[in-house]
This record gives C-alpha cells, sequence and structure tokens, in this order.
C-alpha cells in the first residue's frame, strides 16, 4: 500500500479509535461508508474473523514493517491511541521527505531530457539545411554530440551495472561505509541515514521501547542496512559497551548522532531529543539538496548555451568563409 493510502488508513483508525469504535464496528462503518476500497476493508474483516489484531490487520494491507512493528508493540504497552498519533505524525512526514526529494530532482532531469531532444533535432534536422557541401568545426561537434552523448550514458549505465553488481557482494553496511567516504555524495549519505535512524530511533524509544527491544526490532526489519546494524548493536550491548560509543564507530553517521544519544540519555528524554534532532537534520538535509540543485542547474544551462552557440557557428561560419573567398 502507498505511503499515502496508509496515512489515510492510520488517520480513519485513530479518529474512530478516539471516537470509542472497536475495530469491528471501525471496519463496519469504513465499509458502509467507502471511504477506502471495499478490497481492504474485505481484507480487513477477513483478518478480524481469523483472530487477528490491529498491527496483523495493517500488515495484511501491506502497510511498512515499521509501522506494523509500532502497532504491534503498542498493543503490548498500552498506548494505542498515543502510539497511532505518532504513526500518523511519522507517515506525515515522510510524504514530505518524498514530495521534497521530487521536487529537488525533477527540474534538472526535464533540462536533460530537454537538452537530448535539442541535440538529436539539430543532428536530423538542422544540419543538412545548413551545410550545402560545406563543413565547419562547430558543425562536425554538432553533428558528433549526439553519438557522444549516448556513447557517455551507455557507458555510465555500464559502470552502474558493474558497481550494483559489486556492491550486491559486499554487507550493507560495508557497502554504507564506502559511499560514506565518497566526496559531496557521502556527505548527502550521512546526512540522509543519520536522520533516517534518529527519526526511527526516536519513535520507538518515545514509545517506550528499551533499548534491547530496539535492536531486536531492528533485526526483523525488511531493510538489510536494518537488520546487520540490528545485530552489531545487540552484540555490542552484550558486551557491555555504550549504545553511544557504538554509534559513534560507524563513519556513515554523523558524530553528532552520538552526542546527541549520550546528551538525552543523560536528561532521560532519548526519544524527544532524537525526534527533534532528526527534524534538524532533515532540514539541513533538504537545505543542502537545494543548494546542490542550485550548483547543478547552471552547469545544464551552460551546457544547454553551448549547443546554442555552436548552432550560430555552424550558421555564420560558412557565411565568413565566403565572404572571405570573394576579397
Amino acid at each position: 500500500m502507498a505511503v499515502k493510502h496508509q496515512r489515510k488508513v492510520i488517520q480513519l483508525f485513530n479518529n474512530l479509535l478516539g471516537s470509542g469504535f472497536n475495530l469491528t464496528e471501525i471496519v463496519d462503518f469504513l465499509d458502509r461508508s467507502q471511504l477506502i476500497g471495499s478490497s481492504y476493508t474485505e481484507t480487513m474483516r477477513q483478518e478480524l474473523m481469523a483472530g487477528g489484531n490491529l498491527a496483523t490487520i495493517m500488515g495484511r494491507l501491506g502497510f511498512s514493517d515499521s509501522v506494523v512493528t509500532q502497532l504491534a508493540l503498542a498493543n503490548e504497552h498500552g498506548d494505542l491511541g498515543i502510539s497511532m498519533g505518532k504513526i500518523e505524525v511519522y507517515l506525515t512526514k515522510l510524504l514530505l521527505v518524498r514530495k521534497k526529494l521530487l521536487e529537488v530532482a525533477t527540474y534538472p532531469l526535464i533540462l536533460l531530457t530537454f537538452l537530448t531532444l535539442i541535440m538529436i533535432g539539430l543532428k536530423s534536422y538542422l544540419l543538412p539545411q545548413l551545410e550545402n557541401g560545406q563543413e565547419n568545426i562547430a558543425a562536425q561537434l554538432i553533428a558528433s554530440f549526439p553519438l557522444i552523448f549516448l556513447v557517455s550514458l551507455v557507458g555510465a549505465g555500464l559502470l552502474a551495472i558493474l558497481i550494483y553488481a559489486y556492491s550486491k557482494r559486499l554487507t550493507r553496511i560495508r557497502l554504507a561505509e564506502l559511499v560514506s567516504r565518497l566526496p559531496f555524495v557521502g556527505y548527502f549519505l550521512r546526512l540522509y541515514l543519520t536522520a533516517y535512524y534518529a527519526r526511527e530511533w526516536g519513535n520507538l524509544i518515545g514509545q517506550g521501547i528499551e533499548l534491547v527491544q530496539l535492536v531486536n526490532i531492528m533485526q526483523a526489519q525488511q531493510s538489510k542496512l536494518f537488520q546487520e546494524i540490528g545485530r552489531e548493536l545487540e552484540a555490542s550491548l552484550l558486551l557491555g559497551e555504550e549504545f553511544h560509543h557504538k554509534v559513534l564507530s560507524y563513519p556513515f553517521f554523523l558524530n553528532e548522532l552520538a552526542l546527541m544519544i549520550e546528551y538525552g540519555q543523560v536528561k532521560s528524554k532519548l526519544g524527544r531529543e532524537l525526534t527533534l534532532y532528526a527534524e534538524e537534520v532533515w532540514e539541513r538535509f533538504f537545505n543542502k539538496l537545494a543548494q546542490a540543485t542550485q550548483f547543478i542547474q547552471p552547469l545544464v544551462f551552460i551546457m544547454v548555451a553551448l549547443v546554442v552557440v555552436m548552432i550560430y557557428a555552424a550558421m555564420l561560419l560558412p557565411m565568413y568563409q565566403n565572404m572571405e573567398v570573394n576579397f
């Protein structure tokens, strides 16, 4: 189920549970009101008849493991209403994150697509009309540009395939360590992973989850990186190592994260501190992305401008050559 639909379902359940509805009444209400698809309500009813709870219902609907785990734990510690509210906020922020990423990535992609179409048009329509039996360097460059661009794309694609094949042979932790050491890209990865894990840990710890439970939850998630970090954290805790010391050893996290964990543990407000810190790092992450986009976009414009200059050169150079011959 898409995150947008997950948020809508959680919002409906949260409102109805707060109004005193039980699960059976909620399913009947949603079925009659058609607020969500009938296939979803039918799945809910089948799961209820099989003796399932709210967590198993959401699991059958295709909710993320993180949400299902939070609901399952909420059934155990009894703070279902509070947990539903936090999950709703979490899904809302997740939607905003995806929306911002899409906004940042869309504009450069449009410009690159436009540049590709320009090059194909120059090759197919404009150059044959300009040549008239004469060629110049600008015309030759324009004629070769689509081929150069295509070869570059194919080369980049092959390189990406090789990198992907190599990455599959590495553990997720080792891969994250290698990428985090790369210039430019590594900084963005550290920002992203720091914000992501701070938010996830903050949400879980804020619900009263102990560190031992937290690492077990991490190992039950679908994300391989989540699982591997969970196993390593569990091993370090069993050896008596402090949580923040182990986090500090990971190069793909900002050093600030370990400091925030230590500070939050001292104040006994770790969940709240991590949640606030995650919001600050997310803001920093998107500001840096916007700055990077502002740097990339002028480069794309410069490439387009060079193509335009080559067009004028292809048109004007033959005229100057004819003038020199006449003189």
